[in-house]
């Protein structure tokens, strides 16, 4: 099967935060092959602000599993890692988002791709800056450092 060239955001705000996301970047080479990883980003916490900042990252990577099967997987590394569900937006330990899929437009009840918020998150695109700034959402047909450029909100504190 040919690899699928995949886009995954990583954050963590619970616990050792650089420590999880490295742990889950190991846990996901198992099935992702040649994976790059953008510079990590102290961000404040979005949605439920009353919490922890977040640290984030990106992976770029290739893959032969398909959608639906690379979403069980990355769910299965959080659980690996020790994430615990509180509450949506709430602190997590892990969380890992499919961002892009190739070039896939995809959606059904537990997926969307490309990831609805990437636009809106200065701590996704920033580190997709990172990895391929040419790259462009298969959507909006705008390279991420056009949607950077255009991202008013930014809710990165620092590079770490």
């Amino acid at each position: 099967m040919k690899k699928i060239k995949i886009f995954l955001g990583l954050g963590s705000n619970v616990g050792n935060k650089i420590n999880n996301i490295q742990k889950a970047i190991i846990l996901l080479s198992e099935k992702i092959q040649d994976i790059q990883v953008a510079k990590f980003y102290e961000s404040k916490a979005v949605g439920y602000e009353n919490q922890e900042n977040f640290i984030n990252t990106a992976i770029k990577g290739y893959t032969d599993l398909d959608i639906k099967s690379l979403f069980e997987f990355t769910k299965d590394v959080e659980k690996k890692v020790g994430r615990i569900f509180r509450f949506k937006w709430g602190p997590r330990e892990i969380d890992i988002d499919i961002l892009f899929y190739d070039n896939l437009i995809y959606k059904d009840s537990n997926i969307e791709i490309p990831h609805p918020r990437i636009v809106e998150r200065d701590f996704v695109l920033k580190p997709l800056l990172d990895l391929e700034p040419d790259f462009i959402h298969p959507v909006l047909k705008k390279s991420i450092k056009q949607l950077y450029d255009e991202l008013k909100d930014k809710s990165i504190i620092k590079e770490i």
